[in-house]
């Protein structure tokens, strides 16, 4: 039986809510300047005398606080007002970007200081993630979560197709400076605007740091559904990142046009998420998470290909397919994590969830390059498929991953109690006229 809010709802309901639309905003002006950023951000070392080597160490001083501070970050999200922690971790970004714009143009940057700015850049978005998280529930009536969820993606998505192109061309016609300059320009503007959310924080009561977390882990522990979908996101954001983004460019080479078409497969996947988010503005699954588990599982397919070595066109239908899979897979995974997760407890949720996927980069790398060594690039590829497959497989075993669905009553988020609910949901939720998954996967 279709009800109401089965029904999807007209996009313009949604921009009818204004902190809706000043978050938009938000997130698209900062899209612009993060598609330039990475490439700006080789050519910034590149440009000083650095290497593989210093890249390397730029690019681990940014991930390692991320990792380090994130259940930082999600204890204040639940603590704090979400809007606030939104404009100090861009503020933050802004003013670490606009630092290392300043010392490329002046000739003044060096590894040590590169990996300074990216150090803190990396600690503010341990602040920003686990807050946008909840934000958004915050903003939108539950009915219209999904929605939102992919018209915030589609910003991004969109950027990616032509953000790099523009990056290269500045990059290319001024340096770096002046791109790493824009990125923080994008960070200081969103972070005005989300400033102007003026979100109440969900948590009036505490228990103290420690308990907090402690309580946030019990929490996490007691759903089921949501520790095994991050184990399972550890394994699959660890093997489609090392046979994607590492293994990738180098069969490209060896059995296609290397870059030319490695350059069309990396366009064939932003194609996918873009139909993908497509299909989450109209498609309203009811079984919200064992959508995201299956849709997840096409990551497989690509890695499958380029291991047996099919045509460039068949590899092409086979990224299409994992992008559209991966943002339904996103969309779906953060609409049951806004319905089932009270407010109270989505930053440090988010933050759990976050960190164990994250954990699974390096390791996945690392694991990678080692058995590139001992095995041939097709049966690490083939090895990697399989993970996929098998922790999707897995996941879907698990019988809570069927319970959480769509809910077309309105009863109180997460039925399951969990020790940290205790704690106080707060008063305010301040959504106006009422009252940022596997996002790690796309780092191609």
């Amino acid at each position: 039986m279709t009800t109401a809010d089965d029904v999807p709802k007209p996009i313009g309901t949604l921009f009818r809510i204004p902190g809706f639309r000043r978050y938009v905003s938000a997130d698209l002006i900062s899209a612009t300047g993060s598609a330039m950023a990475p490439l700006a951000l080789a050519y910034a070392v590149i440009g000083q005398g650095g290497g593989a080597g210093s890249l390397g160490v730029v690019l681990a001083t940014n991930t390692v606080p991320t990792i380090v501070f994130l259940l930082v970050g999600g204890l204040f999200a639940d603590r704090l007002s979400r809007s606030r922690l939104l404009f100090v971790g861009n503020l933050l970004a802004a003013c670490a970007q606009g630092a290392l714009a300043v010392t490329v143009a002046t000739g003044h940057a060096t590894t040590a200081s590169i990996a300074a700015c990216g150090f803190v850049s990396g600690t503010a978005a341990s602040f920003i993630v686990p807050a946008a998280q909840g934000a958004v529930a915050q903003i939108v009536p539950e009915e219209h979560l999904q929605q939102a969820n992919a018209l915030l993606r589609l910003p991004g998505n969109a950027v990616k197709v032509l953000g790099p192109v523009v990056g290269g061309v500045l990059v290319a016609a001024s340096g770096a400076a002046w791109a790493l300059a824009w990125d923080a320009c994008t960070f200081a503007v969103a972070a005005v605007l989300l400033l102007g959310l003026r979100l109440d924080a969900p948590l009036v009561t505490s228990e103290g740091v420690l308990r907090d977390l402690r309580a946030g882990w019990a929490g996490f522990w007691s759903r089921t559904w949501l520790w095994t979908y991050t184990a399972a996101g550890m394994i699959l954001v660890a093997a489609w990142l090392a046979g994607f983004q590492l293994l990738g460019p180098l069969v490209a080479e060896e059995q296609y046009a290397g870059a030319r078409d490695w350059g069309l497969v990396q366009a064939a996947f932003t194609a996918g998420l873009l139909a993908g988010t497509v299909v989450c503005l109209r498609w309203k699954p009811y079984r919200l998470l064992a959508v995201a588990v299956v849709a997840a599982g096409a990551l497989a397919l690509p890695l499958a290909a380029l291991a047996c070595a099919v045509p460039l066109a068949l590899v092409l239908v086979a990224v299409v397919l994992a992008g559209v899979g991966l943002d339904i897979a996103i969309v779906a995974w953060t609409t049951a994590f806004q319905r089932h997760v009270p407010p109270a407890e989505q930053g440090r949720m988010s933050a759990f969830n976050g960190v164990g996927e994250r954990l699974a980069i390096p390791v996945g790398y690392l694991i990678t390059a080692l058995a590139a060594h001992s095995w041939s690039t097709q049966a690490v590829l083939l090895t990697c498929a399989g993970m996929i497959a098998a922790a999707t497989v897995l996941n879907l075993c698990v019988p809570d991953v069927y319970r959480i669905n769509r809910r077309t009553d309105r009863r109180p988020p997460d039925d399951q109690p969990s020790a940290a609910q205790g704690q106080g949901q707060g008063q305010g939720q301040g959504r106006p006229g009422r009252r940022r998954g596997r996002g790690t996967v796309e780092q191609t």
